[in-house]
């Protein structure tokens, strides 16, 4: 019997169809990794929360694998990719309410003997901070 495919793309998309559905703005946790394309200058402790609303994004795409958006940084256009695997939560931004999934959290290995990046990565569950 081969194994069943993630539940995860399906409820991400249905809690942002809910919250899209009763006017509340989606937001998304993603735990950021080589294979998220995002800009790091807002990236804090390996994590990113991103409005995922309509009026914040387009071309939002919320496939099995990837999570694909344009969206403005500081005015400055940007195409974000994200595996669904680093998604760490999906909420509304009123009131709280999602879901969040777990996430594989590693420890990065520095590319460069005296890399900057030599912070420790939390463990545990994954705390989400609201962004105005």
């Amino acid at each position: 019997m081969s194994e069943a495919p993630s539940t995860k793309p399906y409820l991400v998309r249905a809690l942002h169809q809910w919250c899209v559905d009763h006017g509340f703005t989606p937001y998304i946790a993603v735990f950021v990794t080589e294979q998220v394309q995002v800009p790091m200058d807002y990236v804090n402790n390996n994590e990113i929360v991103l409005n995922v609303s309509p009026d914040a994004c387009q071309d939002l795409s919320l496939d099995n694998d990837w999570i694909s958006l344009k969206a403005r940084f500081a005015g400055v256009p940007r195409d974000i990719y994200v595996p669904m695997a680093n998604v760490m939560a999906i909420y509304a931004k009123e009131n709280g309410q999602g879901m969040s999934f777990p996430v594989e959290r590693f420890e990065p290995t520095p590319t460069e003997p005296n890399s900057e990046k030599n912070t420790t990565i939390p463990k545990g569950r994954p705390s989400l901070k609201l962004v105005k």
